[in-house]
């Protein structure tokens, strides 16, 4: 393949535990660039991969239309976005501080909002559309305790790209969601380290383990195919059957 006929991808949130999973799954066959708030952790990634690293606070909206103009303005193209920012917040409503919520729904909701708003304003001038992945969580859609403040914002985030799969559909721009169940990444240490909790964790997943980077990784490519131009407004489980399957007792 051409390297100008490589589809270039933004991947928000790039050197995170499932960010950087896209971006080597993606580093032959895309034109990538990588967003985040760790230089060293991006450069990193991009030294490994080739793509290139660019430092974006996803919150700040300025910031993020200003990084999407300038890509557009050095590749004349943009042909999928991931957003893999977020955080996660595990503890009951009633100890959860203003700040707190804030800055979870900031992390998690925001981010996304800023990323969908940029993306269209590029994808629906485009005669190709393109594809918008977000990520939200199987608490979005399955209660699960001291996940109050993860799951609103998570809910928002599946809302979001409903609503937004909806708006541009007639400009062929895909707006999907995959929402994985407990995955092994920087962010879940604290949870996937501790021997106790991850044996707890795996068992609540009828698949009976923790999910990998990668696992989810390869859902958020397989919506960012081209290939998969007759699939948007999906929310896809990447969550070892969590979302919609009873574990056996």
């Amino acid at each position: 393949m051409n390297t100008n006929d490589k589809p270039v991808i933004l991947i928000v949130g790039g050197a995170g535990g499932i960010g950087s999973a896209v971006t080597r799954r993606l580093a032959q066959s895309c034109r990538l660039v990588i967003a985040g708030r760790n230089a060293e952790r991006l450069q990193s990634i991009a030294t490994e991969t080739g793509a290139q690293a660019v430092v974006l606070d996803a919150r700040d909206s300025t910031a993020v239309d200003s990084e999407f103009q300038s890509m557009l303005a050095t590749w004349g193209q943009l042909d999928g976005v991931v957003n893999c920012a977020g955080s996660v917040l595990l503890k009951p409503a009633h100890l959860i501080t203003d700040q707190e919520f804030a800055e979870t729904l900031s992390l998690n909701l925001t981010t996304a909002f800023n990323v969908v708003r940029a993306a269209a304003r590029i994808m629906m001038r485009q005669p190709e559309g393109g594809s918008i992945v977000l990520c939200s969580s199987v608490a979005a859609r399955r209660g699960l305790v001291n996940h109050e403040a993860i799951a609103a914002a998570k809910a928002g985030v599946e809302g979001l790209a409903l609503a937004a799969a909806a708006s541009y559909a007639r400009y062929r721009v895909r707006v999907n969601c995959v929402a994985p169940g407990l995955t092994r990444t920087e962010l879940t240490r604290s949870l996937t380290q501790n021997e106790n909790t991850a044996k707890m964790s795996a068992a609540m997943h009828p698949l009976g383990r923790i999910g990998e980077p990668a696992e989810v990784a390869s859902a958020i490519c397989w919506l960012l195919n081209r290939e998969q131009g007759w699939v948007t407004g999906q929310v896809i489980g990447v969550d070892g059957g969590l979302g919609h399957i009873q574990a056996r007792g």
